[in-house]
């Protein structure tokens, strides 16, 4: 499966996950979560080509999709994907919430998500 490809499925898996936790399936939601670690890993395999393979998402229409790709790649792209964090943890809801808590993670210093 080509690069471009497999960032298409994280953000429609990432999307799918945003909505069932909005119609309160967690059991799908958690189906969606699988399949986009499962994706990023598959990107991550070829190193930093498949985490710039993903920047393309920072400019997503959907902030969820944004603030997920930007937690991911906070490590990689740390200026692009906090300003990215940043815009969203200034909202309120779900999604700005999440955004928040990613830049509180990587600030303290317990982000984990590609530590390689």
């Amino acid at each position: 499966m080509k690069m471009e490809e497999l960032v298409s499925q994280f953000a429609e898996n990432v999307a799918a996950q945003t909505d069932a936790i909005w119609r309160g399936d967690s059991k799908a939601g958690n189906k969606y979560a699988r399949k986009y670690i499962a994706i990023f890993d598959k990107l991550r395999a070829h190193g930093d080509t498949g985490r710039e393979a993903l920047t393309v998402l920072f400019e997503h229409p959907r902030m969820d999709v944004r603030v997920m790709v930007a937690a991911y790649l906070l490590r990689y792209r740390t200026k692009d994907a906090t300003a990215v964090l940043k815009e969203a943890a200034k909202g309120e809801g779900l999604v700005p919430f999440k955004a928040g808590q990613a830049l509180m993670r990587w600030e303290e210093g317990t982000w984990s998500l590609d530590p390689e």
